[in-house]
């Protein structure tokens, strides 16, 4: 049959439209035609399966807008129609659908069952119609939404040679008859929000969590590879499995994370390396304080701007949203406790909760990251931490020495590379000196380093000058610094109190007899069961005596002794005119500061002051009592070891108010009680002669034997 001159018509009905069918006059064409050939010019040939339909003017075909989508139609444009025999089209093993929401506005979190759609797909559509690759489908999936449906892959097979027990192998057709028991396979359009599911559901291409082009060993974060290793693995190990083997284990992204410790750890940089480390949006990172605002309402409005974007693509795509990254350096700043904040405007409590929501409220997103950062955890509201909020807490502590030659190795590698650094400068020896320095403070020792060496080459005279043979001097053999104690350079936060050790031994240790080495033997004894990695990990010695026998000095000794890179002094001049609760919160400080080292000593000098004892009263401080008491017994964190020296006049003032039992060991320091105590004393001083030592040596014995007499 020669083909036909006819014109494109609109389809009648949305109910006609989701047959996919043309219509078609049943004036115009035989009964027993099932598909027409459509040619809009040489080349352009389409195919449809066809419905008759009276409602349809003779001379037209009426075709839904995908169909005209698809041929590129216009309405009343004219077209060559033909009847198209597919009895001896391909029988269609495989078909590959691209679905997508007809309307693509809609957004919809609904599950789509891929399996069902299959199922309902043979009714409505195909029936053994011919299915172009590449045609545009009306499919109404149960009462849900309207689908557009694209015909992007079809795969045949040699039914005879199946018939004939050859191996088929399947191949690409471009047209063909989908047969009840073939396959179909539903693929989601890109940027679709459509939520498809079941086995049906086709491999989409996943972009990998971690960024390709990243390389760990370049990250420039040093000592903290067991803390990156932890937040990795709590963190971003359900990201990396596809979305499939997530679902089924219905298990939830971690979607908060909190790095505390003390200042100058890493936190901000290890959060920066975590947002260049994944391929995700371009990391949103601000400070606590910039989100507070003086006018109402708009603190809380700058928390909802941080999250729209996610919020808006979470909408539009859905599981396949990209991850969005928000940083927050000093969360504390905007997240204290509710109600800890004075003032009737109550502007922390609502940032507090309009944040809680955007974690984890009603309207929850799941494709957002939130890394915050403090250097107080205590002050940060413990709903923020539960978890599904800021879950993974991780404390980003002072480097032990394997992370310091880390460190300094990274600080050092441009001196390295352009032989700027001697060859004998050992930064495994450097981390060992180092304890308790943090990564910044590492890094200022560096600086402080290369400062001290370049000024060496200034001239400062009536005007500042650099010598011109500078470059050459600063090569690592020439123009060499001599060497220098660290403690001029750079002093660590963490680390022992040299200044106040010095001052409490400024008059040295005088073995005077048998009682001092008793005292230093059975000091060192209780050093070594502090540092016993079997031990509970807390250790407090009393070194009681009357005043002025020398219980400072000689706990000064033992903590220099100890060797524990940090090491810090609790006295009573420190604290002149401080309140109760001042001083409490300062001693607490004291503690918590040597919680986060591995090992830790602090000498607390003077109790009964610190307790503001007065013999005539009797007054104390019950409130710095109490803390004193609970902090003694207090046991710190697992894997850190707590030495604790106290001083004390007052041993039946302490008895009184029950702190003796709250000590691991009571030492008792005594006066000089014998001739020979006395004398070895003046002999170390060197403040007399020979001929004086003898004459006040037998002045003693006299005065011995006198008072033996007298009595």
């Amino acid at each position: 049959m020669s083909a036909m001159r006819m014109k494109a018509a609109k389809c009648p009905s949305d109910e006609l439209a989701i047959t996919n069918c043309a219509l078609i006059n049943p004036d115009d064409f035989n009964s027993d035609v099932k598909h027409i050939e459509v040619s809009t010019g040489p080349s352009q040939h389409f195919v449809f399966s066809i419905r008759f339909y009276s409602g349809v003017d003779r001379g037209t075909v009426g075709f839904s807008a995908p169909q005209r989508k698809w041929a590129t139609l216009s309405i009343g444009q004219p077209i060559d129609v033909k009847p198209f025999k597919a009895q001896n089209a391909e029988c269609l093993c495989s078909v590959t659908l691209e679905a997508d929401f007809m309307l693509k506005k809609t957004t919809s979190m609904e599950p789509y069952d891929s399996e069902q759609m299959a199922r309902d797909f043979f009714d409505p559509v195909l029936q053994s119609a011919s299915s172009p690759v590449g045609q545009q489908l009306a499919f109404a999936f149960q009462d849900k939404k309207v689908l557009s449906l694209i015909v992007k892959n079809l795969e045949a097979v040699d039914v005879q040679a199946l018939a004939a027990g050859a191996n088929a192998v399947p191949r690409r057709v471009r047209m063909g008859r989908l047969l009840p028991d073939g396959n179909i396979q539903f693929d989601k359009a890109e940027n679709s929000s459509l939520n498809l599911v079941g086995k049906a559901k086709g491999k989409q291409p996943r972009q990998s969590i971690i960024n390709p082009d990243w390389d760990f060993g370049k990250m420039g974060i040093g000592g903290l590879d067991r803390e990156f290793n932890a937040i990795f693995r709590r963190a971003f190990a359900s990201r990396v499995f596809p979305p499939e083997v997530v679902e089924q284990l219905g298990c939830k992204h971690v979607k908060g994370i909190l790095l505390y410790g003390p200042p100058g750890t890493g936190k901000t940089l290890m959060a920066r390396q975590i947002g260049k480390m994944l391929n995700a949006r371009e990391p949103k990172i601000l400070n606590g304080p910039q989100i507070l605002d003086k006018y109402v309402g708009e603190s809380e409005a700058n928390i909802r701007r941080l999250f729209a974007d996610a919020e808006e693509e979470e909408k539009r795509c859905g599981p396949n949203s990209g991850l969005h990254i928000i940083i927050f350096d000093e969360i504390d700043a905007i997240c204290k406790a509710r109600g800890s904040v004075g003032g009737n405007t109550g502007v922390h409590d609502t940032v507090v909760n309009q944040l809680l929501s955007k974690i984890d409220g009603v309207d929850q997103l799941n494709n957002i990251l939130v890394i915050g950062m403090t250097n107080r955890r205590d002050m940060i509201d413990e709903a923020l931490m539960r978890p599904g909020r800021l879950e993974v807490q991780m404390e980003i502590g002072l480097p032990d020495e394997n992370g310091r030659v880390q460190i300094l190795n990274i600080h050092t590698k441009r001196m390295k590379e352009y032989k700027k650094i001697a060859e004998d400068v050992d930064s495994k020896e450097l981390a060992a000196l180092t304890k308790n320095f943090s990564g910044a403070e590492l890094e200022g020792l560096v600086r402080a380093a290369q400062s001290t060496a370049m000024n060496r080459l200034i001239k400062a005279s009536s005007k500042v000058e650099v010598d011109p043979e500078a470059v050459e001097k600063t090569h690592g053999g020439k123009g060499r610094l001599p060497p220098m104690p660290l403690r001029m350079i750079s002093k660590p936060a963490f680390g022992t109190a040299a200044e106040a050790l010095e001052h409490f031994l400024s008059r040295g240790i005088i073995n005077w007899g048998s009682p001092v080495s008793s005292l230093l033997e059975d000091g060192q004894l209780y050093i070594q069961q502090a540092r016993a990695t079997e031990a509970s990990g807390l250790v407090s010695v009393l070194l009681e005596g009357p005043p002025n026998s020398g219980k400072t000095a000689l706990a000064a000794e033992l903590a220099e002794l100890s060797d524990f890179p940090f090491v810090k002094v609790c006295s009573p001049e420190d604290m002149v005119g401080f309140t109760e609760s001042s001083k409490c919160l300062q001693i607490r400080k004291y503690f918590d500061d040597a919680y986060r080292s591995s090992l830790s000593c602090i000498l607390v000098d003077n109790i009964e002051r610190l307790l503001d004892y007065g013999p005539i009263g009797p007054r104390y401080s019950n409130l710095t009592l109490q803390a004193l008491l609970v902090l003694l017994k207090k046991q710190p964190p697992k894997g850190r070891k707590l030495l604790i020296l106290c001083t004390s006049s007052r041993r039946q003032v302490l008895e009184d108010m029950e702190m003796l039992s709250a000590f691991t060991g009571v030492l008792h320091v005594p006066n000089l009680s014998q001739p020979e105590h006395v004398m070895a004393v003046l002999e170390e001083s060197d403040a007399f002669s020979k001929k004086d030592l003898q004459k006040i040596q037998h002045d003693i014995r006299e005065a011995v034997i006198k008072g033996v007499k007298n009595k």
